[in-house]
């Protein structure tokens, strides 16, 4: 089974059929084992009958003891061998099921990390939850048919070669039945594909629209709206479950032909023998090996229709990941070095020009028009934003994102402990004073941290520690059990929102970017947490780049230049309580939180 540091190799992505074929050739020599082993497992059992015949025959008729005993010890060895191979072929298949199921996760997320922020551009949430819940697994699980498959045709071959020993109009009657059995089915298999592709693109849009309703229900139910959008979303999970029931429609068929057509094939191989045998052209021995090879093909032509079955099932979902797969990165064709020095940002579609080495606020009355200048300087965005005298898209983004950190509001928190949440990691973090205090696994604790954690935790925690005081997240450590060690659920669904937000913010100082992007930072914190964060802040970021997107007073007031944004254009910039003096729209945009604060 794949390890979890092991390249999972390189994905065909040519088509759905081409990417399982890839998953197959990547443990060949396991599926290789499933296939021997299960074609082995099948014809033990076409074998089973062959002895009985000859213990009949050979034993029980003549009245042979000797030869019965000797033929019924050989079938009881068989039987005990079939045993220990049934469970060697679940194992293996089990086995491959798990590596391709892992693989295709480790695929679907390195490629996911590879796109970075072109992700939420070309692919919707819905669609990758769809993805990595629904469909990887059913990929997996058609791989489980290949080894049966395959076994299942070898055994329908040597079935069709014993009967030819028999009656070679019962050979003919097996050896063709099952070729009928599959142009039935056929219409069938392809009508379930697109069914199944139907419904897959119906879940994954019914996703998406989950996750956006989680995200603003609270902005939804304040604005009277729940009602209304609840009453969209059971319309829309009432088609959704319509289309569910077209595929199981389908399935049901195919299941039902599965089970009802082998049955008449068998019953009329068994009725052919009976004639045979009344006939006396077969011995009773012979017509007691028909019907053990009636019962034995049961299993063979059983695998083959849920072979086909999964395998419908699985290149339906391949198809997804390999569209998936396919998407690209924006292009990255910097070629030009980012400027050495700490360097103005400048965003000529809104003017917003960001000094070095120094605080701005971006307030406007839309929080999407600062939010959408924060992508462009941070280059999430194509635009003609320059640093220094070289544009932004001609910088190679690696070195962008090395010293350029955008910290989103909603940003994702993965699960673990806090230490991990937060950056567990050599980075630079700047105290309140003008030293620099750099995270080295030994050093000095932090004088700004309280000293009742200095004293529970060790030194190599000091950037931890100096992170978390900044953010005003020291009464979240505090009040965890085991301090930075505490785990943590994922997205910090243990938490308030305003500990999730000082948990970002947190993440965003420990990283210590040489500029960072902040997009409303406070905006979940009572006024009180908030002007401790604002001072705070701007002490820990002392003489680096900041921009901060937020329209309240306290982080406005501490802020170097305030960009007072209108249609997303700086229509004025300046200290905050300049900006309130001269321009009534500003006034007017921050009077509200004053009025809260007050």
């Amino acid at each position: 089974m794949i390890d979890a540091y092991e390249d999972p190799g390189t994905p065909d992505r040519r088509g759905g059929w081409r990417y399982l074929a890839w998953l197959v050739a990547r443990q060949w020599p396991r599926c290789l084992a499933g296939a021997v082993l299960a074609s082995t497992w099948m014809v033990l059992l076409a074998a089973t009958p062959f002895l009985m015949a000859r213990a009949v025959d050979h034993g029980l008729e003549p009245g042979d003891m000797g030869a019965l005993a000797g033929w019924t010890g050989a079938l009881v060895a068989v039987g005990a061998v079939n045993a220990w191979l049934g469970m060697l072929r679940h194992r293996t298949m089990t086995l491959v099921r798990m590596d391709a199921n892992f693989r295709t996760v480790k695929v679907v997320v390195g490629h996911a990390t590879r796109l970075g922020a072109a992700l939420r551009g070309q692919v919707g949430t819905g669609e990758v939850v769809t993805i990595g819940v629904g469909d990887v697994q059913t990929i997996s699980t058609s791989l489980t048919a290949v080894g049966p498959g395959i076994g299942a045709v070898v055994a329908y071959a040597a079935v069709g070669g014993l009967m030819l020993s028999v009656s070679t109009r019962l050979a003919l009657v097996v050896l063709i039945g099952v070729p009928v059995l599959g142009v039935l089915l056929g219409p069938l298999m392809g009508r379930l594909q697109g069914r199944e592709t139907d419904y897959r693109d119906g879940q994954a849009v019914l996703t998406a629209r989950i996750g956006d309703l989680a995200g603003g229900l609270r902005v939804l139910n304040g604005l009277g709206g729940k009602g209304l959008v609840a009453e969209a979303f059971r319309r829309d999970s009432e088609r959704l479950r319509e289309r569910g029931y077209r595929v199981g429609a389908v399935t049901s068929w195919i299941q039902a032909l599965g089970v009802g057509l082998p049955v008449l094939f068998l019953a009329l191989v068994t009725w052919l023998g009976a004639r045979l045998a009344a006939q006396g052209r077969i011995s009773v021995g012979e017509l007691v090996s028909v019907y053990g090879y009636v019962v034995a093909l049961g299993w063979p032509v059983a695998f083959l229709i849920e072979m086909g079955h999964q395998l419908s099932r699985g290149v339906v979902a391949a198809r997804r990941v390999v569209a998936f797969l396919r998407l690209e990165p924006e292009p990255d064709t910097g070629t030009r070095d980012a400027p050495a020095e700490p360097s103005m940002l400048y965003d000529p579609a809104s003017g917003v020009r960001v000094l070095p080495g120094r605080l701005t606020a971006l307030a406007g009355s839309r929080p999407a028009d600062a939010a959408e200048v924060i992508d462009r300087l941070g280059r999430y965005t194509p635009s003609d934003a320059t640093w220094g005298d070289v544009p932004l898209s001609d910088i190679p983004l690696p070195q962008i994102r090395d010293r350029i950190l955008v910290a989103e509001a909603e940003a994702d928190l993965f699960a673990g402990v806090l230490r991990e949440v937060i950056g567990d990691q050599e980075v630079p973090v700047r105290g309140a004073g003008s030293v620099d205090l750099r995270l080295r696994r030994v050093g000095a604790t932090s004088q700004n941290a309280p000293a009742d954690a200095r004293q529970q935790h060790p030194a190599d925690d000091t950037a931890h520690l100096e992170a978390l005081h900044a953010a005003a997240a020291d009464d979240i450590l505090q009040s965890l059990p085991d301090g930075l060690d505490s785990p943590l659920a994922a997205q910090g669904n243990t938490l308030s929102g305003g500990q999730r937000q000082r948990v970002r913010l947190t993440r965003a100082l420990l990283t210590a970017p040489e500029v960072l992007l902040a997009v409303e930072p406070t905006s979940a914190l009572d006024a009180h947490t908030e002007a401790t964060v604002a001072a705070r802040l701007r002490g820990a970021r002392e003489g680096r780049t900041t921009v901060v997107a937020s329209t309240s007073p306290l982080v406005l007031d501490r802020a170097d230049t305030v960009v007072y944004l209108v249609d997303g254009k700086a229509a004025a910039t300046g200290v905050h309580r300049e900006l309130l003096t001269t321009e009534p729209g500003y006034r007017a945009l921050v009077a509200r939180d004053e009025e809260v604060v007050r």
